[in-house]
């Protein structure tokens, strides 16, 4: 398996709902949108040609489309408290 350069981690509640992002295993900050993590890479004078290649990104708990917090489904109750 690879070492991409840089590694985007799983959604983290708040509001709005952010995305850590590491760039040669160092946090460099959050990323609350798919550009932020662009504008990060960029300021560690990297390039992105393509988000979806595992060598150079790799999305830990979703992919590039997410960012908003997964709930379970043991957490999804309709309003007699069921699931």
């Amino acid at each position: 398996m690879s070492h991409p350069r840089i590694m985007v981690l799983g959604v983290q509640p708040g509001t709005p709902p952010f995305r850590i992002v590491e760039i040669d295993g160092q946090v460099v900050g959050e990323a609350k949108t798919l550009t932020d993590v662009l504008h990060a890479a960029a300021a560690f004078g990297i390039t992105v040609h393509d988000l979806d290649d595992p060598d150079v990104v790799r999305w830990v708990g979703g992919d590039k489309f997410t960012w908003t917090v997964r709930r379970s489904s043991r957490t999804r109750r309709d309003r007699s408290g069921r699931l």
